[in-house]
């Protein structure tokens, strides 16, 4: 016995684990955040074998080619082999300049201290 052939978009995309749960995919569809072959998708459009699925997540833009059909939600190994990932990688993290402290109990800073932290601040 083979399985079904085509799926309704949020309903694969919540299976394979792009989106936590079928009413977050759906939405998301419905704000035109998620391209199946180029074109924005509707909830209930079908998804077959060999589209390419463009999601916006929270994780930034994930692109993957459909290679199975499932329309129940599966664990985490199994939701891999369902697509191929084509997603760009993420960019790298932004170092945060850590604001330099002064020691407690040291006082109010001086004219000189306070325009040596207004000159760090503006770069």
């Amino acid at each position: 016995m083979t399985g079904p052939t085509t799926a309704r978009a949020d309903v694969w995309i919540s299976s394979v684990r792009l989106y936590k749960t079928r009413s977050i995919a759906s939405s998301e569809c419905k704000a035109g955040h998620v391209r199946i072959n180029g074109a924005k998708a509707k909830p209930a459009q079908p998804v077959k074998v060999g589209d390419r699925i463009e999601a916006l997540t929270e994780g930034g833009m994930r692109i993957v080619v459909v290679t199975k059909i499932i329309v129940k939600r599966v664990g985490a190994a199994v939701a891999v082999e369902c697509y191929e990932d084509h997603s760009p990688p993420p960019p790298p993290k932004e170092e945060v300049a850590i604001m330099p402290r002064r020691d407690r109990g040291a006082g109010r800073p001086t004219k000189r201290d306070r325009r040596a932290l207004d000159r760090l601040r503006r770069r």
